[in-house]
């Protein structure tokens, strides 16, 4: 076992989550102490200025020097890390064109922090055909099987959902020998999260986020709107498969007419919709569904997810997990496992043709790096 820091900011860029783990990359020892930086005002204008941009544009630079500078001040909290396991922060994800873009240097992390990095987790599985996303998958099935050996889950398949910026699910058999098995784990993106709320939060009431679900409560969602969302081809399009951040700027549009509530209350219900259809490509339902991210602390978001789902729905804490810090311990997780070259994405989450072990190693001082093949 190694102890690993795991750092993650993700697409609602809030701020940077970091949570320490131990683990050989396989199975999970521990789970360690963890912290979260928010974001000040300028730093999340910053970062959303550049988005949807890629290497050498307009304020990209600052960018990623801004991810550096406020990952490496939340590692001088954890002296204990002996690997870095670093995001970085998505600019953009254009599997099938341009790539995917993660801004911050891993070498510069490195020489920061004065230990080994891995970073740049998705390239590599985009260059040989896969979405590059999601990369949780492989460690939901480590979870689930320390969850079932804790005794807090049932020997059979469960499902994670990751209400992030962009929402995710992963359906996992914990009986599986590993998650690259045939069989072990399916997932993809359902559509959009948190990230348009948090967008209209900002940018009607400037506020980060619909705190409790307040706003939302107080609205009617606009069926007519969610039925035009849901008809995006994205839905009849089969698994693997992954989302941009703004991907849907449709629906951003059509809420414009809407009152504040009415609006967040629509973009509730097509978070909702979204995940629902995409339970038609599930193996099978899983015994329960475990939320994940900010979205699970939205009680709006929850029941909405109650009415129209067709299985037990929970908070991931019910499996002693914790729902903060699932993806920055992911990140710590996937870098043990690069640094055995074992897979971090197989066919069945990313689409990759075959298993597909991503990530590059930095070294501190020495700029040079390893891409596992």
């Amino acid at each position: 076992m190694i102890r690993v820091l795991g750092m993650m900011s993700g697409t609602s860029m809030d701020g940077v989550d970091a949570a320490m783990i131990d683990t050989d990359g396989v199975r999970i020892g521990r789970f360690g102490r963890s912290a979260f930086r928010a974001y000040s005002d300028n730093e999340a204008a910053a970062l959303h200025a550049s988005l949807g941009r890629w290497p050498g544009e307009d304020g990209v630079a600052d960018a990623a020097a801004l991810s550096v500078a406020g990952h490496a001040a939340m590692a001088a909290d954890f002296p204990e890390a002996e690997l870095i396991g670093y995001h970085g922060q998505t600019l953009a994800h254009d599997p099938q064109g341009r790539g995917t873009h993660q801004a911050g240097d891993g070498f510069a992390l490195a020489c920061e922090t004065d230990r080994p990095v891995v970073w740049d987790f998705r390239s590599e599985d985009v260059r040989q055909g896969g979405e590059g996303a999601p990369l949780a998958p492989f460690f939901h099935w480590a979870c689930a099987d320390w969850a079932v050996g804790q005794g807090h889950l049932p020997a059979q398949p469960v499902a994670f959902l990751n209400l992030g910026g962009v929402g995710n699910i992963t359906w996992v058999d914990p009986t599986a020998a590993a998650p690259e098995s045939p069989g072990a784990c399916l997932a993809f993106d359902t559509g959009p999260a948190n990230a348009p709320i948090n967008d209209l939060m900002r940018r009607r009431l400037r506020r980060s986020h619909d705190e409790g679900g307040a706003l939302a409560a107080r609205g009617r969602a606009e069926a007519g709107i969610v039925a035009d969302f849901l008809r995006h081809p994205y839905f009849d399009r089969p698994p693997p498969k992954s989302l941009d951040r703004d991907q849907f700027a449709d629906l951003a549009a059509a809420i414009t007419p809407l009152s504040d509530a009415d609006a967040a209350a629509t973009l509730v219900a097509a978070l909702a919709g979204a995940v629902a259809a995409g339970f038609r490509w599930l193996p099978d339902v899983p015994s329960v569904l475990l939320v994940c991210g900010g979205g699970r602390r939205n009680p709006v978001i929850m029941a909405r997810l109650a009415e129209v789902l067709p299985c037990e729905i929970r908070p991931v804490e019910a499996a002693g997990l914790d729902g903060d810090m699932l993806e920055a311990q992911a990140f710590g997780w996937l870098a043990a496992r690069v640094m055995r070259g074992l897979p971090t994405s197989g066919p069945t989450t990313t689409g990759v043709p075959a298993p597909c072990c991503g990530g590059r190693i930095s070294h501190p001082r020495r700029r040079f790096f390893v891409t596992r093949p």
